[in-house]
């Protein structure tokens, strides 16, 4: 008497992946999100292997991890995969402080973002 499994929460053709914690904020994320969403996975990486922003090799670090999650838990074919989705969130935010002028105290926020990437598999168009 095992326990029953859990429904997928996603189609049969898509797969996802989560990355939490990541030390950006959800604004500067989002950025780099926007710049993979609806392409093909492989056009996708090269396009965060060669950015300038910091946090795309952490992006790209998740995606890989949903071409792996598609191929080897869903059985997708990983050539005919695209980026379905790109969301980004809000974490926590980390409160800092320093002491200013007349007894103020500045403010120093250090937001934290998470991203999910699910990624769907399309049969090509002759």
């Amino acid at each position: 008497m095992g326990k029953v499994q859990n429904p997928r929460r996603v189609a049969d053709n898509e797969a996802m992946a989560k990355t939490r914690m990541l030390r950006t904020s959800p604004q500067k994320l989002n950025l780099v999100a926007q710049m993979i969403r609806g392409k093909k996975v492989d056009k996708a990486l090269v396009d965060l292997t060669f950015s300038n922003k910091r946090v795309a090799q952490d992006v790209k670090k998740c995606l890989q991890s949903a071409i792996a999650n598609a191929e080897n838990n869903h059985n997708l074919d990983v050539d005919e995969l695209i980026v379905a989705e790109a969301w980004v969130g809000k974490n926590m935010t980390l409160k800092r402080g320093r002491p200013r002028a007349r007894g103020r105290f500045g403010k120093i926020l250090k937001p934290f973002a998470e991203i999910t990437i699910k990624v769907r598999q399309v049969e090509e168009q002759a």
